[in-house]
């Protein structure tokens, strides 16, 4: 009795760890403010109710494709003989990488995903509302390759743990519920977040990002035994 009254606390510990982190990578390789004011700055010329359709459709559409990665990408990786300490060396290289970028403000900005003519057209034409909701909102934006490449790394980690993989999904769910928040206010929050405020909020997160991201890379060469 003893014992399992022991070690409930501790997999409710290890669940909360598991949660924050795939919490903290996702917020910060999605960029939920950094989208917003996107959104915002692409639509000035749509009714609220359009930018809320293009919100919810693009978190949508964003979630599916992360959770595709996070519930088979595994299993697809094991046919192709990828292993999971090749899986966690590679994932945290990229995820370090997209760290470094956002930490030395070299972060490519969302806007860089439009030129000046495309973002015009975009604006100008209202048949293209729904197009921008799958990009460049949906992916590459919310659905990047970070995210992609966070989401198998984090499922790998849990080793077929179904409470800590309930963990991970409920970490996703709940920034994609976060970022549809941030999308639904985005006129509001480009007016009221000055250009410093998300400099200093995208570089906070690099520094967590680049942390988790060594981290993982620690853990895929400590699984692969190169240094006996």
């Amino acid at each position: 009795m003893i014992e399992a009254s022991g070690s409930y606390p501790c997999k409710l510990a290890i669940m909360l760890e598991t949660a924050l982190t795939a919490f903290t990578t996702f917020f910060a390789v999605i960029g939920p403010i950094d989208t917003a004011v996107l959104l915002a700055s692409l639509t000035p010329n749509m009714t609220p109710a359009e930018r809320r359709s293009i919100a919810m459709k693009a978190v949508f559409i964003a979630t599916i494709i992360i959770l595709i990665f996070v519930l088979v990408g595994q299993p697809v990786l094991t046919q192709l003989g990828v292993s999971i300490a090749a899986l966690q060396t590679a994932g945290g290289i990229v995820l370090f990488i997209i760290a470094l970028e956002m930490t030395l403000a070299r972060r490519p900005g969302p806007v860089a995903s439009l030129s000046a003519k495309e973002s015009e057209e975009t604006e100008d034409k209202a048949e293209a509302h729904a197009e921008i909701a799958v990009f460049p909102f949906a992916t590459p934006l919310l659905a990047g390759p970070g995210a992609m490449t966070g989401a198998i790394v984090l499922a790998a980690n849990t080793k077929g743990d179904f409470e800590l993989l309930g963990a991970v999904i409920a970490a996703i769910l709940a920034v994609m519920l976060v970022t549809l928040i941030f999308l639904l206010t985005a006129q509001e929050i480009h007016q009221f977040i000055g250009l410093t405020a998300r400099k200093v909020i995208v570089r906070v997160f690099g520094v967590l990002l680049a942390a988790l991201a060594v981290q993982s890379i620690f853990n895929g060469i400590s699984a692969a035994h190169i240094f006996g």
